[in-house]
């Protein structure tokens, strides 16, 4: 890999807030690099947090999941797109009925918070996309009826991720692409995305934390969603270059828009200068 991109941070920060897929892992195995780093940022009780915007798993599912790989993660530690979109609902629409056309995760938590589900067209109040392995025309249907000829349902999304990518370079299509169905079918558009980019995502996340927003930093592989939210907010932001992203993209970026770090592996994060004391070099 050409290294004219790469920059790697020299210090530690107050909280490290990583993305999941691509960043942490790629299908069923953690990326190079992500064991040690986040052993040494717990060793030294740096705050970390996970985030993501798949609502295919709910936060115990992914703190299974890690703390199977080799990570282990309390549930507290988890904020996916399951957790801002119940959220956001409660704090804003907590008596509407909903059409979620998604996975069963969602179905779940939206119960267990109290919302009612309906699959008539005549009562849903708010259809939500998101990432649904079994989307079909029914599903399609039910949301045109909804929102275009009974008139009375708006359209949310849980994320505005195109696609979700998986190992050797295979993707399956996300959440964007159901929205876009939906959208091109009603003639309206989706009034609120709950996942990264939008801010929410690391309102949710800094909850709690004895940190400063401004030295924080969010580390991701995607720059639409994971680096822009960073900019956004204000934080320290770092790139790396094993999910989405590749080093062109980087160098196709004008100043306002690059990250503050890119990186070839995610170990990368932990200062070059306490490598030696580590025991760490390029092979291990």
């Amino acid at each position: 890999m050409s290294t004219d991109v790469l920059r790697a941070p020299i210090e530690f920060y107050d909280a490290y807030i990583f993305d999941l897929d691509g960043t942490i892992y790629l299908g069923d195995h953690l990326l190079p690099g992500a064991a040690r780093a986040i052993t040494e940022l717990r060793r030294r009780d740096i705050p970390i947090r996970y985030l993501s915007n798949n609502a295919t798993k709910d936060p115990a599912m992914y703190a299974r999941m890690l703390t199977d790989l080799g990570l282990p993660t309390p549930v507290e530690d988890i904020a996916n797109t399951i957790v801002t979109t119940t959220r956001w609902l409660l704090a804003n629409h907590p008596d509407a009925v909903l059409f979620p056309i998604s996975e069963e995760p969602l179905h779940r938590a939206l119960t267990e918070a109290g919302f009612r589900l309906s699959d008539d067209p005549a009562q849903i109040d708010i259809v939500i996309a998101s990432y649904d392995r079994s989307f079909d025309y029914r599903k399609l249907q039910i949301a045109f009826d909804a929102i275009w000829y009974h008139r009375r349902a708006f359209l949310i999304e849980t994320n505005p991720d195109r696609f979700c990518p998986f190992p050797g370079g295979r993707g399956e299509p996300d959440c964007a692409s159901i929205t876009a169905a939906i959208e091109a079918c009603t003639r309206t558009r989706c009034v609120r995305s709950l996942g990264k980019p939008d801010p929410i995502m690391l309102q949710v996340t800094m909850q709690g934390l004895d940190a400063r927003l401004e030295h924080s930093v969010m580390v991701g592989d995607r720059l639409q969603t994971d680096i822009r939210m960073a900019l956004d907010a204000g934080m320290v932001s770092g790139l790396v270059l094993t999910g989405e992203a590749t080093a062109d993209d980087v160098r196709a970026l004008t100043d306002e828009h690059r990250p503050s770090y890119v990186l070839d592996r995610i170990d990368r994060l932990i200062p070059r200068a306490v490598w030696s004391e580590l025991g760490w070099t390029e092979d291990n």
